[in-house]
């Protein structure tokens, strides 16, 4: 089965759109949070997303906040007065899908699929080799999928060297797996690793390949639209910036 693995939409529906019409054939979308939060359009993000494939998605802290699992109070100025109108702009449908996302789930046998990680869902960010070692035993399946960083990132364990390794993969190079590992997509909506385009990955659930993709997409219009809805301007210049 080929997989859509992608995380952090963040209400970026152009960067969606132009995802998903990228990959093209795909059986399934497994969507790892943060549907809503600092992009323009939620509402359209999560009907979107509904309609995807055999779709699996766990939430990230931008859809809890939005639900109000979560105080506002964590969130930075910027990021808050995203939250705040996020809120009052989501639907009833989009509320309801939202809320119905299980925090962690087993995906398959091999894969389980996180936010921010395996022992803390919603929140950690694991950005380095010794929080992606301590986050080994939270999972059973051979590899846990993340997102959350907004970087596409490979952490793969070395049993025999006892040794977690932390690799930036190259786009569209296919990286086949084994042993045990964790995986981030990077992010659609809002990418951090100083390059704009949207990033996701494909995964082969049979022949276990992990390929990561970038596709350029019209930021000036999201800029727009984000311009237009009075939100944060930081918000608007850093998806030109990747970061």
């Amino acid at each position: 089965m080929r997989v859509l693995v992608i995380s952090d939409i963040h209400a970026n529906y152009t960067a969606f759109e132009t995802v998903l019409e990228d990959a093209d054939d795909f059986d399934a979308v497994w969507c790892l949070g943060d549907v809503v939060g600092y992009g323009p359009d939620p509402n359209a993000c999560v009907e979107l997303l509904s309609e995807q494939p055999n779709l699996i998605c766990v939430p990230g802290n931008h859809d809890s906040a939005a639900m109000g699992d979560m105080p506002a109070e964590s969130f930075n100025g910027d990021a808050r007065r995203s939250l705040l109108w996020q809120q009052k702009v989501l639907s009833a449908s989009s509320m309801e899908f939202l809320d119905s996302l299980p925090k962690k789930i087993e995906a398959n046998k091999n894969v389980t699929l996180a936010h921010g990680s395996p022992r803390d869902p919603v929140w950690e960010y694991v950005l380095n080799t010794m929080t992606a070692r301590m986050n080994l035993p939270e999972f059973d399946t051979d590899f846990a999928f993340i997102g959350h960083t907004h970087v596409q990132s490979v952490f793969m364990y070395d049993e025999k060297e006892d040794r977690v390794s932390l690799d930036i993969p190259h786009v569209g190079m296919p990286i086949s797996l084994s042993g045990r590992g964790i995986l981030n997509p990077g992010s659609v909506g809002q990418p951090r690793d100083r390059d704009p385009r949207a990033a996701y990955a494909i995964y082969d659930t049979e022949a276990l390949i992990w390929e990561p993709q970038r596709i350029a997409y019209d930021i000036e219009t999201v800029q727009a639209r984000i311009r237009e809805a009075g939100l944060p301007e930081k918000h608007a210049l850093r998806l030109a910036e990747g970061g």
